[in-house]
């Protein structure tokens, strides 16, 4: 494997993003929205403006849940397959290049543009956090950035596996929703019904285990546990077991998200 082949490609994906303005209008979309639940999310409450850190967190993180994993599948869903149906991917395979370098070069320059328009969308209210609660909430709140980065990684593993899999762009962008409406709004309400369903005599040591099989759910309890009065504002505390309720084990299990769709998809991607 060549390394110099993956960050051609990676580059030239990276600047195509560029080029089109992509990275440009998320981190647009990130910074008003960001902007707008920090100053605005306690409006319910009467109250306007910066409040403390684990209330921006708190009400960051839905924005994080819905957002950025849909924006990640439509970034990546067409990295492969759209390749195919313009008649390139076989002028790009018969350079010398592997498959795997082709679908790590491709990711990895998504995976920069993604990374690039999330941190972009989030500085302005760092500085703003920065301002009010000096370093002290940076920290907490870099956490946070870090965290929204490894979710939409995780997502655009994914977008590369539909990509991958999908023989027709129509097919794999129907995919790509399909998937978002299953993790982002499906599967915790499936986890909820068969718990009311069986009057929770089923299943309830294993629930927060099986939140593990959802990103957006490791997203969540990363955010959660990483300060003591957002436990309290979710109400999680008596869910999840102190042997999850470490944000080490869960930076691992989203790292595991990002690699093991990966290596799905070069399984698949074969000629």
């Amino acid at each position: 494997m060549e390394l110099t082949q993956i960050f051609t490609l990676a580059a030239k994906e990276f600047r195509d993003r560029m080029r089109n303005r992509w990275v440009l209008a998320v981190a647009l979309v990130f910074t008003v929205f960001s902007l707008v639940i920090t100053y605005f999310g306690g409006a319910q409450q009467g109250t306007v403006g910066l409040r403390s850190i684990e209330f921006t967190i708190t009400s960051l993180v839905s924005l994080v849940i819905y957002l950025i994993p849909l924006i990640a599948l439509l970034l990546g869903f067409d990295a492969v397959v759209g390749e195919r149906e313009r008649g390139s991917l076989d002028l790009l395979l018969a350079l010398p290049i592997t498959r795997l370098e082709l679908l790590l070069g491709k990711y990895l320059g998504l995976a920069a543009a993604l990374t690039l328009s999330t941190l972009a969308g989030f500085a302005l209210v760092a500085v703003l956090l920065y301002r009010q609660f000096s370093w002290a909430g940076l920290f907490h709140y870099g956490g946070f950035m870090i965290s929204s980065v490894l979710l939409g990684l995780a997502f655009l593993s994914l977008a590369v596996l539909i990509s991958v899999i999908a023989r027709e762009r129509t097919r794999a962008s129907g995919l790509a929703i399909a998937l978002w409406f299953f993790f982002v709004l499906v599967f915790d309400l499936l986890l909820l019904g068969g718990l009311v369903a069986t009057g929770g005599s089923y299943g309830g040591e294993a629930f927060a285990y099986l939140l593990l099989l959802n990103p957006a759910d490791v997203f969540r309890i990363l955010n959660v546990f990483s300060l003591d009065d957002v436990r309290t504002l979710y109400g999680l505390a008596s869910i999840v077991p102190p042997a999850l309720a470490k944000p080490w084990l869960m930076g691992l299990v989203m790292l595991a998200w990002i690699v093991l769709p990966l290596g799905l998809a070069k399984w698949r991607f074969k000629p």
